[in-house]
């Protein structure tokens, strides 16, 4: 996995990334988000890094199958690398905010996207009354 400077639109893209395709489907409503809630301007990432993050990640996850084709789409050392890369507590709170956003976006929030949601959120110490105070206003 490469690694992207500690709070950089790109460590924030990937981990949108990864939501966008940790149940092993993209849907394409999940990148309509992108565009109808403006991630690239929010994260300030243009939108074509952010696609070439998505790119990047995609091989990176490919490069780490195992022999047989494998690939673990929820791998925890990879999930606590990439966490670890957003320290800023805003920026925390806005890729959990986005992130919940795009696991919602195709009408149903599968298991896997539960599973993230709810260890990142337990690892960076956010409620959910946190995004609330932070985007409820």
């Amino acid at each position: 996995m490469r690694p992207y400077p500690i709070n950089s639109p790109q460590a924030i893209a990937r981990l949108l990334a990864m939501f966008m395709i940790s149940d092993g489907n993209m849907d394409p409503r999940e990148l309509d988000l992108l565009e109808d809630v403006n991630v690239y301007d929010l994260i300030k990432l243009p939108r074509k890094q952010f696609a070439q993050v998505l790119v990047e990640y995609c091989d990176d996850i490919s490069d780490e199958a195992e022999q047989d084709g494998t690939i673990h789409l929820l791998d925890s050392d990879r999930i606590e690398a990439m966490l670890a890369e957003v320290t800023d507590p805003n920026k925390r709170i806005l890729t959990c905010v986005l992130a919940m956003d795009i696991s919602k976006s195709d009408g149903t929030i599968s298991d896997p996207e539960i599973v993230l949601l709810r260890h990142m959120m337990k690892e960076w110490n956010i409620s959910l009354e946190d995004l609330e105070r932070q985007f409820v206003r």
